[in-house]
């Protein structure tokens, strides 16, 4: 089959190759890849940024989101069969979407919703559940609590709106100007323009941040909470929380070295900083599915390339310009 490998760590580690079909496991679906979608994950896992905590031996598939149609089922699979359509983030050291095939434990995937195409579905399952995750585990945001979302046109600050509005949250966001219209039908309350103004200046006593940018961005954010109030980063710097997460006690300390300058400065202004990767879940994805029938939220597409195509649209969204998910599409067979 068809596949976009990562055969050595770097910018240009990405390639297309022919490699055989994935062996399906007895807990496993061999699915056939309908489209795909790229995430900035995608980009630092080829870049080895995760080398030394994720460890995929080379050459590995690329690819975290998925839609397609269940063309095998291992042995002990339950409740999915042959030509079932599917969506999925399949979990760490198992990922591999930019492929004709991908075999997937069954608790990684869920029915795709009814209502959303096979391009739609694609777009969904990691800002989905990352949104999902980080919102109602970690930050248990409440209603009527407040919430500040940077990049918010971007896949995840898109969605997280959405997921924020949803769970009864005050939501003000961090875009340019342009996108202002669309991310207030999004659900934003209040949409700061970050090309005239810096949102530190204008906010305060927020319950919460969620933040995809990182370095300064993060920093400042810390200024606009609430005491006690929570920054929650997906971009890092990774905590002693996030060794555990991953199954690797022994690296608290490594975490908590990188993270303390960050920590510290939180606990100067008596708030908290919290690093967030998030994890395959099937059964979340179910019931985002509902979610997403009932319009509830929305999948946020920039623009679709096709499968040959896969190298151009990681380029694209390294470049910074997606405004929403980007997506490629399988010729069906």
């Amino acid at each position: 089959m068809k596949a976009f490998i990562v055969d050595k760590y770097g910018k240009n580690g990405l390639r297309a190759a022919e490699i055989p079909k994935p062996s399906v496991g007895r807990r496993d679906v061999l699915v056939r890849v309908s489209a795909a979608s790229i995430n900035p994950l995608d980009k630092m896992v080829r870049n080895g940024e995760f080398k030394l905590l994720l460890k995929y031996k080379t050459p590995f598939v690329l690819g975290h989101d998925v839609a397609g149609v269940i063309t095998r089922i291992g042995a002990e699979v339950q409740g999915y069969k042959v030509g079932d359509e599917i969506y999925a983030r399949p979990r760490d050291l198992r990922i591999g979407s930019f492929a004709e095939y991908i075999a997937i434990e069954q608790d990684d995937i869920a029915l795709k919703p009814k209502s959303l195409t096979m391009e739609e579905s694609a777009a969904v399952p990691l800002v989905a559940l990352t949104s999902w995750q980080a919102l109602v585990e970690v930050a248990q945001l409440k209603p009527g609590q407040k919430i500040l979302i940077h990049a918010g046109a971007g896949g995840l600050g898109s969605t997280a709106i959405q997921v924020a509005k949803y769970l009864g949250a005050f939501v003000a966001t961090t875009a340019n100007g342009k996108d202002t219209e669309k991310l207030r039908r999004l659900g934003a309350d209040e949409v700061i323009d970050y090309t005239k103004l810096d949102f530190s200046q204008l906010l305060s006593g927020y319950d919460v941040v969620l933040d995809s940018l990182g370095g300064d961005n993060l920093i400042k954010s810390l200024t606009v909470l609430k005491p006690n109030g929570l920054a929650i980063s997906v971009v890092g710097p990774p905590d002693a929380g996030f060794a555990l997460q991953i199954g690797k006690p022994l690296l608290k300390p490594v975490m908590s070295l990188l993270s303390f300058k960050i920590r510290s400065q939180a606990k100067k202004l008596g708030v908290r900083y919290s690093f967030f990767f998030m994890r395959a879940n099937g059964a979340q994805l179910k019931t985002l599915a509902a979610l997403y029938d009932a319009d509830l939220l929305q999948p946020v597409l920039d623009r679709t390339f096709s499968f040959d195509e896969t190298l151009a649209a990681m380029a694209y969204v390294e470049q910074g310009r997606a405004k929403g998910k980007i997506v490629v599409t399988l010729p069906m067979t």
